[in-house]
C-alpha cells in the first residue's frame, strides 16, 4: 500500500469512490472538527487550572485523533473481507487486554473503576476498542448464522457473553449495556427468530437488574435520575448541573467560549458532559443543527446498508451506525435527564483516546462498507454531471418488399 493513503488529504482515491462513502469521509471530518473545537471551550478553564496549559486536552485529544486516522485510512483502503479474517484475533487479543485489566500493577484504577490498562501517561481503555471488532465479529456471525454449525455458534455466543461479563465487572454497566443493545439489535437485523432473541433480551434485563441491585452507586445514580432535585448537593448535582446548562444557551446560546457551567460548576464537562456545554454555548439552533448531522450520517448509513448486498456487510454499517448515532443520542439524552447518568462518551466529541480511536475506526469500516457496495454509482464531485441530451428521431424509411 503506498504510504500517501495513510494520509487522509493525499489520499488521490477518493475521486473513485461512490458518493455514499465520500459524503460520509467529509460527514465524519465535520463532525471531528465540531468535536475538537468544542473540547477546546470546554476544557480550557480546568486544563489552565490543572496542568497550567489550556491546551493540555486539546493536544493529548490531538495526538489519538492522528492514531486513529492512521487506522481511518488503513480500513477505507483495504478490503473487508481481510478485515473480517482477521476480527477474530483482534477479539482474542482485546478480551485477554479486558480480562488483564483485574490484574495488579496492570490495570488502572480511577474513580473506583478499572477499566484501563496503564501504558506510561496513555491509558487505553479495551472495553472501547473492542467495539469496532464486536461489531465485525458480530456482523460475521449473524449475517451467515444459518450456514454455521451450532458449535461455532455457541463458541462465539460464548465469548461475547466472557467479553459483556468482562466488561461489566470493572464494573461498566453503561459500555456492556450499549454492547449487549448492539449485538442485539444485529442479531435482530441479521433475522434471527424472535425465541432466541426474546430468550437473550430478558436475560440481559436481568443482568443489568442485578447489577443495579448489588451496587449501591448504580441503584443511586437510577433514584438521582427519577429525581435530581431530591439530593441537589450529592447524587443529583451532576445532572442538575447539565439540566442548567442545557436550559441556559435559550434559542442562540451564550456564545462561542461563554458557558458558565462549565467553570468549575458542571463535573466532567469535557468527557460525558461536553454536550451540555455545547447546548449552553450554541443554544437550541446549534443543537438543531448537531440533530441535523446525526439525521443525515444515519440516513445515510441506512441507505448504505440497504444497497450491500451481502448481509456481512449490511450488518457491519448497521452495526456502525448504531455506535455512532445511537451512542451520541445516548450522551444527549443522559445530558438532558432523559437517561440515567451513565459513563458513555460523545463519539467525536468527548475527550478520551481509546474512544476517539475506536470512533475513527466504526468510521471507516462504515465508509470502506459504502465503497464496496456494489450498485454504488461513482458521481465526481468536482466535476458537474453532464446533461443528458434529448434523443433525435428521424422518421423510418419504409421497408422495400420484394415480390
Amino acid at each position: 500500500m503506498n504510504l500517501r493513503y495513510l494520509i487522509p488529504f493525499f489520499d488521490s482515491s477518493i475521486q473513485e469512490w461512490a458518493l455514499e462513502a465520500r459524503l460520509l469521509r467529509w460527514l465524519t471530518f465535520l463532525w471531528l472538527l465540531v468535536g475538537v473545537v468544542i473540547l477546546f471551550s470546554a476544557s480550557y478553564a480546568i486544563a489552565d487550572v490543572g496542568y497550567g496549559d489550556g491546551l493540555y486536552y486539546v493536544k493529548r485529544q490531538l495526538i489519538w485523533i492522528g492514531i486513529g486516522l492512521v487506522g481511518f485510512q488503513l480500513l477505507v483502503n483495504f478490503p473487508l473481507r481481510y478485515i473480517l479474517r482477521l476480527t477474530p484475533a483482534a477479539i482474542l487479543l482485546l478480551l485477554g487486554l479486558i480480562l488483564a485489566t483485574y490484574l495488579p500493577g496492570i490495570g488502572q484504577t480511577v474513580n473506583g473503576a478499572t477499566r484501563w490498562i496503564s501504558l506510561g501517561p496513555f491509558p487505553l481503555q479495551p472495553s472501547e476498542l473492542i467495539k469496532p471488532f464486536l461489531v465485525l465479529q458480530a456482523a460475521s456471525l449473524f449475517g451467515q448464522w444459518y450456514r454455521l454449525t451450532w458449535t461455532t455458534r455457541f463458541a462465539w455466543l460464548g465469548v461475547f457473553g466472557l467479553i459483556l461479563l468482562g466488561i461489566l465487572l470493572q464494573p461498566n454497566l453503561s459500555t456492556t449495556a450499549l454492547c449487549g443493545i448492539t449485538l442485539w439489535l444485529i442479531a435482530l437485523a441479521g433475522g434471527l427468530p424472535y425465541s432466541y432473541l426474546a430468550t437473550t433480551g430478558m436475560g440481559g434485563l436481568m443482568l443489568g437488574t442485578l447489577s443495579i441491585t448489588f451496587r449501591e452507586y448504580q441503584r443511586r445514580r437510577v433514584m438521582s435520575f427519577l429525581n435530581p432535585w431530591a439530593d441537589p448537593a450529592q447524587d443529583g448535582y451532576q445532572l442538575i448541573q447539565s439540566l442548567l446548562a442545557v436550559g441556559s444557551g435559550g434559542a442562540w446560546g451564550t456564545g462561542f467560549g461563554l458557558s458558565q457551567q462549565k467553570l468549575f460548576y458542571l463535573p466532567i464537562q469535557y468527557t460525558d458532559f461536553i454536550f451540555a456545554v455545547f447546548a449552553e454555548e450554541f443554544g437550541f439552533m446549534g443543537c438543531l443543527l448537531l440533530f441535523s448531522l446525526l439525521a443525515v450520517y444515519g440516513t445515510l448509513s441506512i441507505w448504505v446498508a440497504q444497497k450491500a448486498e451481502q448481509p456481512v456487510y449490511r450488518l457491519v454499517a448497521i452495526g456502525a451506525m448504531l455506535l455512532l448515532v445511537g451512542q451520541s443520542l445516548l450522551n444527549i439524552g443522559v445530558a438532558t435527564g432523559a437517561l440515567p447518568t451513565t459513563g458513555l462518551p460523545f463519539p467525536f466529541l468527548s475527550y478520551g483516546g481509546s474512544s476517539m480511536i475506536a470512533s475513527l475506526l466504526v468510521a471507516g469500516l462504515l465508509i470502506r462498507v459504502a465503497r464496496e457496495t456494489s450498485h454504488a454509482e461513482i458521481v465526481p464531485l468536482n466535476q458537474p454531471r453532464p446533461p443528458s441530451r434529448p434523443r433525435r428521431f428521424s422518421p423510418r424509411t419504409p421497408s422495400i418488399q420484394r415480390p
